[in-house]
């Protein structure tokens, strides 16, 4: 499984480098989708990571209002609802070590 793993994440790296590099910024979530994917699949795994990767995919349309979208530190497909025990206080502002990366 860790293979699977390693190869989602060379796939969105080459993403990111050769595609994404490319093209006019149009995220309207931070992370962007590539960057939230490589985190949850990192911290979860493929098959978790990927269903969490896929659910921003699907919130990533013309008419969302975007923001602030971090990877829920525990995994819960409801971790966006405030009943979910994995609901966490979004941050208002992006993390300095995400700004750097970004520069």
């Amino acid at each position: 499984m860790a293979s699977a793993t390693q190869a989602a994440v060379r796939a969105i790296h080459w993403y990111q480098k050769n595609i994404s590099a490319n093209t006019p910024a149009k995220c309207r979530y931070y992370p962007t989708c590539s960057n939230y994917a490589l985190e949850a699949i990192e911290r979860f795994g493929i098959l978790r990571g990927g269903v969490l990767a896929m659910l921003r995919l699907l919130r990533c349309r013309p008419w969302s209002r975007g923001g602030i979208d971090d990877v829920p530190q525990r995994f819960s497909l409801f971790y966006r609802y405030s009943w979910s025990k994995a609901h966490e206080e979004p941050r208002l502002t992006p993390l300095a070590s995400h700004t750097k990366e970004m520069a």
